[in-house]
């Protein structure tokens, strides 16, 4: 998404590309083994929610929902998903992360964790739709090598490393050594920071840490490919997409995106934030399951990614309880 805005940023496509089409105004929450509300789903109506609830869901013009994803290192899971919504009239863009493990309505037997599944980033697209209540248009996926490509041409960038990292994982080839403070980045040491979660002796932060610096770290990308203004560097930024990143937009779509979306101001025009829960639970035999704050989902949704002419309340989304604590 951020090399869409350096190929807009150069070449005037707006005469000639319309928007791209928006999903179906109402969501159809799909089947995912005939488990429609199981026992620990959090979808009971708040009384006061009655009348709104009664009210049809209709989308608003040119507000758009796009998942992005990066994947791990053999490429398979979805380590990161993101939630952008682009609301042009506006020139808003909200983003929301929801954590790898957070619960979904699956059928017994089946992986509860969002980050597992069959299906790929396809059903990803599904889960998330479903739990949260919201159609997303498109989904765009890149996997490790183009973030670090991209960091690479970008001459690397300048960030605030939140906290001190130790950690090593062989299995992942990950050797992730920084002190807190600022420092320039080259590609393969934003991966690191982006990927860290914990240090050998798991002192470190969570996955929402990791998720708030993931934001943080494309925030501070975004702001360095707007400032360029070479024509030269626009192939460069085609053919790292072309190689590293899968998505279900047309060209059409993409160039239309990027054209608009060198308006945003992104040190005002830009809001992010995680989902928030709490990551100690149960479900069906499975642990360290994301169970999420309803009261904070329904706010963080309301306030970033919906797409709607009304506010969603708990009933419009599918969110699943964990059956008991490990504390």
């Amino acid at each position: 998404m951020i090399s869409l805005l350096i190929v807009a940023g150069y070449v005037g496509w707006s005469a000639w590309v319309q928007p791209p089409e928006q999903a179906p105004g109402t969501v159809t929450p799909p089947s995912q083994g005939g488990s429609t509300q199981p026992s620990g789903n959090m979808g009971t109506a708040d009384p006061s929610d009655v009348s709104q609830q009664e009210q049809p869901l209709v989308r608003r013009e040119m507000v758009y929902n796009i998942l992005l994803t990066a994947t791990d290192k053999e490429g398979v899971r979805t380590d990161t998903m993101m939630v952008l919504s682009y609301d042009i009239p506006n020139q808003k863009v909200g983003v929301v992360s929801v954590p790898r493990d957070t619960l979904t309505d699956r059928a017994s037997g089946k992986n509860p964790k969002l980050v597992y599944g069959s299906g790929g980033v396809e059903q990803r697209v599904a889960d998330i739709s479903d739990m949260l209540g919201i159609p997303i248009d498109y989904y765009v996926k890149v996997n490790i090598k183009g973030f670090i490509a991209l960091v690479d041409y970008l001459d690397g960038v300048d960030f605030y490393i939140p906290c001190d990292m130790d950690y090593d994982d062989p299995y992942q080839d990950l050797s992730i050594h920084f002190t807190e403070g600022m420092r320039h980045l080259n590609g393969q040491e934003a991966m690191e920071v982006a990927r860290f979660r914990k240090n050998n002796d798991l002192s470190g932060y969570s996955d929402v840490g990791r998720t708030q610096t993931q934001q943080k770290l494309l925030v501070a990308l975004a702001k360095k490919v707007l400032s360029w203004n070479s024509l030269t560097k626009v192939n460069g930024f085609v053919e790292i997409f072309n190689k590293y990143v899968s998505t279900d937009l047309e060209l059409n779509d993409m160039l239309y995106f990027a054209s608009q979306a060198i308006n945003v101001d992104i040190s005002s025009g830009v809001e992010t934030a995680t989902l928030e829960g709490r990551g100690d639970g149960i479900y069906r035999g499975n642990t360290y399951c994301y169970e999420l704050d309803a009261e904070k989902t329904v706010e963080a949704v309301n306030r970033l990614i919906n797409p709607y002419d009304r506010d969603l309340t708990l009933e419009d989304m599918n969110l699943v309880r964990a059956e008991r604590y490990m504390s």
